[in-house]
């Protein structure tokens, strides 16, 4: 197991998206976050949609996980949000000191 990770998940709106992103930065849940535009294809209730998000990537200790987890989900707009954790096999030594000083 890595001691740490990054977490993906994605959201259609900017308040909600910032609101958990203010969150996870506040209790120091993670180190930094990005977003990336992005268009998502996907199957939901029996229809094929597309949707333009934002992909939100999280860096932050694998221990965190469940605590990341449970803040987007408590204020996470969809039905069923994505959550993945991917671990970091290898970095750079400062940065991943820099990760390891930044979340409690």
């Amino acid at each position: 197991m890595t001691n740490y990770c990054v977490i993906v998940t994605t959201f259609s709106d900017d308040e909600n998206g910032k609101t958990i992103i203010d969150a996870l930065l506040e209790q120091r849940l993670a180190a930094c976050v990005q977003v990336l535009p992005i268009k998502s294809y996907y199957h939901w209730k029996q229809k094929i949609n597309c949707d333009q998000e934002q992909q939100v990537i999280i860096k932050t200790k694998t221990a965190l996980f469940e605590q990341v987890k449970a803040v987007i989900e408590q204020y996470h707009l969809y039905e069923t949000p994505e959550i993945i954790q991917l671990p970091i096999t290898n970095g750079s030594v400062d940065y991943l000191s820099w990760i390891e000083q930044t979340c409690v």
